[in-house]
């Protein structure tokens, strides 16, 4: 798979998330977080391996697609932030679905800008073989990326390179954590006297909201 094809179906993956999330009804909350978890891992693992692979190669290739790759850099660093307050923001909150719609809007003009426009340009760029090689190094790049967003780390090599091997490794031992409070908040349902469980998942809920302090 070549890379424009592989990003372009990244970028449909992450588009029906937000579709089932449009067609979601208010108040179902925990359909919409684990919508919002499969999103922060798909444009996680998206941003990085642009980062890591396809943006640089495009800038050693053109230096006249080097200022849109600047700008796709600056999109992205937005996005990741919005992405890092929702990692953590209880589907319960009044800015919940507020940022989730904020973050559709700019990744949906992020991936028609470079789909209209420098999909193409790099299509002239690039020899058919030489999309297949990056297309190639970016399934690797996959395998050991972060699957939360970073925002404060670094977005070019060789900066990013190290510090995304290090974030896909915590990010490993945060999701195992995530899910075992998950199954523990849903253990406290099942289980727990009525009069017990909303006691205790608030203290689920802000233990999991000091995630982001760690």
């Amino acid at each position: 798979m070549d890379a424009i094809t592989l990003l372009k179906a990244d970028h449909k993956t992450v588009e029906q998330l937000f579709r089932k999330f449009e067609k979601a009804g208010d108040h179902a909350l925990a359909h919409k977080r684990k919508l919002v978890d499969e999103m922060v891992r798909e444009l996680s693992i998206h941003a990085a391996i642009e980062e890591q692979v396809f943006y640089p190669a495009v800038r050693a290739r053109s230096e006249d697609l080097s200022p849109d790759v600047l700008r796709a850099l600056e999109e992205h660093h937005v996005v990741k932030w919005v992405l890092s307050e929702l990692d953590t923001l209880p589907p319960e909150s009044e800015r919940f679905d507020a940022k989730v719609h904020v973050l559709m809007e700019s990744v949906r003009a992020h991936v028609t800008e470079e789909e209209q426009y420098l999909f193409p340009e790099v299509k002239k760029a690039f020899k058919p073989q030489e999309l297949r090689q990056v297309g190639e190094a970016l399934v690797l790049a996959k395998k050991g990326a972060p699957t939360h967003p970073h925002p404060a780390a670094p977005d070019t090599p060789p900066g990013n390179l190290l510090t995304g091997a290090v974030a896909a490794v915590m990010d490993m031992g945060r999701d195992a954590l995530r899910v075992a409070r998950r199954k523990a908040v849903t253990q406290v349902r099942k289980s727990a006297p009525g009069p017990l469980r909303k006691p205790l998942e608030s203290m689920m809920s802000v233990d999991q909201a000091g995630e982001s302090l760690h």
